[in-house]
């Protein structure tokens, strides 16, 4: 096997071909009528680069890079086809910013961004209201669901944002209502959660948990934890359902309050012992949007 000295690998850049000048072996030429570029064999001047007994191809249709028209970029930059020809450019692909939206509003796309990751949730729903009788809870929110999807952004330029309102506590013998839904225009949407279930219903179930729609993946919020109807002992109010992003609010005891959810999550369940205390209202919905060249 032939043995090769890297170090004896040298070459010198000379830019255009130029029938003229005198090229000793190893000096590299850009020939435009090919669009390719060559490496002496040997002293020559005035000989083609198409002479194959002065010149060996180099690089096979490299125009751009072996010619003087590619200036050197700026760093982090890597060469890329542009126009069928090659230029320095960003190297593209990365997470380049994010956005997030909790109240309605406009997407506008940053200059540059060419795909979008987007994340929709719907609102939580209210906890339950306490009862009417000594140790009732009521049952926790459930949380909205979520839908996730990837958009090419290119022809992008605003969506409109719709946050879905957090349901609103229930109080005494009140369910808690349920949480509107959230949009990014009309590519995907997510529908919030159930209220909760007041504490002198009978069953008292949690709220069921939203779910997302047209995204690539469509996620349901956590539901709910029941709470309990005339227990003999005392009883803390349902946990609120965590959304994708959590946010579900505990559930109210005899000396405190219940918690409202954020970011999609359901409130807290109300509780009945000693002292009456209502649910809590379910979070708003939020749109989170991550943005990449």
């Amino acid at each position: 096997m032939a043995t090769i000295n890297l170090g004896n690998l040298t070459f010198t850049h000379k830019g255009d071909y130029d029938g003229s000048t005198a090229y000793v072996k190893n000096d590299v030429v850009y020939y435009s009528t090919n669009g390719n570029a060559y490496i002496a064999k040997q002293s020559t001047t005035g000989n083609l680069p198409t002479s194959t007994a002065h010149w060996n191809i180099f690089s096979q249709g490299s125009g751009g890079i072996w010619n003087g028209g590619l200036s050197i970029g700026s760093e982090g930059q890597v060469v890329k086809v542009s126009s069928g020809a090659l230029a320095f450019g960003d190297a593209g692909g990365g997470l380049q910013s994010i956005q997030s939206f909790t109240s309605s509003g406009t997407y506008t796309k940053p200059s540059g961004i060419n795909k979008i990751k987007v994340f929709v949730t719907g609102a939580g729903g209210g906890g339950g209201g306490q009862g009417t009788n000594d140790s009732d809870a009521g049952g926790g929110g459930g949380a909205g669901g979520t839908a996730i999807e990837i958009l090419d952004a290119t022809s992008i330029t605003t969506v409109t944002v719709t946050i879905g309102t957090g349901g609103n506590a229930g109080a005494g013998s009140s369910n808690g209502s349920g949480g509107g839904t959230s949009s990014f225009g009309s590519y995907c949407s997510a529908t919030g959660g159930d209220g909760g279930r007041e504490g002198n219903g009978g069953g008292v179930y949690g709220g069921n948990g939203g779910l997302g729609a047209n995204g690539d993946l469509n996620l349901r919020g956590a539901c709910g934890e029941g709470g309990f109807d005339g227990n003999t002992s005392w009883q803390s109010g349902g946990l609120g359902g965590s959304s994708f992003f959590g946010g579900g609010g505990r559930g109210s005891t005899g000396n405190t309050n219940a918690v409202a959810g954020v970011n999609g999550g359901g409130g807290g369940g109300g509780s009945y012992f000693n002292t009456n205390r209502s649910g809590a209202a379910g979070g708003d919905g939020i749109i989170v949007v991550e943005e990449y060249k």
